[in-house]
């Protein structure tokens, strides 16, 4: 985790620990830094810097710093306006910008916002760029051999411009559109826009392809975005599906990067249920690169059990989908994700895109001519209790023997019915131990033996 990043971008509360002066410094170096690079390798044009937002408030405040920053050190700066973070991501890389920003906090209440960069290939900004960046928030630059106390502004013609681009959000609605292989004629489909970024974009796509299409949650007003709506209260959409007798439903976060589906009977669908729908319906036909999807240590160990079934392999990342993205990346897999619905279709897209998920999982269900929760119905998922133990110390509480040991035995206990994870936070003084099993309170007893041994060992804080 870095001094301000983390593995989804600049995010906190606004004007409190995010402000309006550090998205104009964020925007000052990424003008700057493109255009150094640009004029190092003999071009004296100005860099081209793209940039979407969701429905917060606050984006705006953002949006207008940013474009300040840029223009301030010489770049055009590109609107797309409120749009999603993989329609940033697709512009970026296929109108050849030399980065893409989004500005949103995904699943975040709307008073936290976040400035999420997407570099060239539409790919999470590389780290040593995100260093950089933060070294200048921190008054301390060294860059291109030297070390910079301020950076130059932009004069006269070198001054950058801002341009309307809401061509491209229209350009990447049609490339959805073009992904459809099926007409959704017939089909009456649910879609939660969480009154964030998808909220004009996601019925049009289901439109065009033929669909009855039903949508809550998308009158954005700045402050109700992801407000009991979308994918992390997926309840509302399971009640909306049944009482109209939708064949599907899809929820969508505040960003619409990531997806959760509901079936016909009111089910939620999760992101592991995803990657064993589609991988299954691309194996059977052949698809599935390497025999492999990518997941990671927090998918529930059903879908392992049921990959393992129908003879799929998997690999296990970190928890994050920058994480499942360098992965696949690295091994030339086309499936990953997690469970939270960060779905990945490398083939596709170069990030997770909620539109682009419910419209592979739509793909299988015409093609297969089954109701979703038919193709769901092989994964069970393994009940799971999870508990975070507040300590003193994540490495020391991970490293003692006796945890060691009794995280060894729990493990041998299980053996194949079950598995146990205990890894630390990211972000708070937390160690995490999961339990997941054939039922609850195996799930319940094996967790409480290893906090017991955390806490007899004088660990908690």
């Amino acid at each position: 985790m870095g001094r301000y990043f983390g593995t989804d971008g600049f995010r906190g509360t606004a004007n409190e620990n995010l402000t309006a002066d550090h998205a104009f410094r964020v925007g000052r170096f990424l003008g700057w830094y493109f255009g150094e690079l640009k004029r190092r390798s003999g071009d004296d044009s100005a860099p081209r810097i793209i940039i979407g937002k969701d429905t917060r408030r606050s984006s705006y405040m953002f949006e207008y710093s940013l474009v300040g920053g840029l223009t301030a050190s010489g770049a055009d700066a590109y609107l797309l306006h409120v749009t999603t973070t993989p329609s940033v991501a697709y512009i970026s890389r296929v109108d050849a910008f030399d980065c893409g920003i989004m500005i949103s906090a995904s699943h975040n209440p709307y008073y936290d916002n976040g400035i999420k960069l997407i570099n060239s290939q539409g790919e999470k900004m590389e780290e040593s760029v995100i260093e950089l960046i933060e070294d200048y928030l921190d008054g301390k630059l060294n860059a291109f051999g030297q070390e910079w106390k301020e950076l130059p502004y932009a004069k006269d013609e070198k001054i950058g411009q801002t341009v309307d681009y809401v061509s491209g959000r229209n350009r990447y609605i049609g490339y959805l559109i073009s992904l459809g292989m099926y007409s959704f004629r017939g089909k009456k489909i649910g879609l939660d826009c969480a009154n964030g970024a998808a909220w004009n974009i996601a019925k049009a796509v289901f439109d065009a392809l033929g669909a009855e299409t039903h949508v809550i949650n998308a009158s954005p007003n700045g402050i109700n975005i992801n407000n009991n709506a979308g994918s992390t209260h997926i309840e509302g959409l399971q009640k909306f599906v049944v009482e109209n007798g939708l064949d599907a439903g899809f929820a969508y976060d505040g960003d619409a990067d990531r997806c959760l589906c509901v079936d016909e009977k009111g089910n939620v669908i999760s992101g592991d249920h995803i990657l064993y729908i589609y991988g299954s319906y691309m194996k059977e036909r052949g698809k599935l690169v390497n025999n492999t999807v990518v997941a990671t240590v927090m998918s529930n160990f059903g879908l392992f059990k049921a990959f393992d079934e129908i003879g799929i392999d998997y690999a296990k990342t970190k928890v994050g989908d920058k994480y499942v993205y360098e992965y696949m990346k690295e091994h030339g897999c086309c499936l990953g994700g997690e469970q939270s619905g960060h779905i990945i279709f490398s083939k596709y897209a170069s990030t997770g895109d909620g539109i682009l998920t419910s419209l592979k999982i739509m793909q299988a269900v015409m093609s297969k001519d089954k109701p979703l929760s038919e193709l769901a119905a092989p994964f069970t998922v393994y009940p799971q209790v999870l508990e975070n133990v507040r300590v003193k110390d994540k490495t020391a509480a991970q490293n003692d023997p006796d945890v060691q040991a009794v995280v060894k035995s729990v493990t041998e206990a299980l053996g194949t019915t079950g598995r146990i994870l205990v890894r630390e936070s990211g972000t708070e003084p937390l160690v995490r131990v999961m339990v997941e099993a054939e039922n609850e309170d195996i799930c319940r007893k094996y967790v409480d033996q290893v906090v017991g041994v955390i806490k007899a060992n004088g660990h908690t804080a």
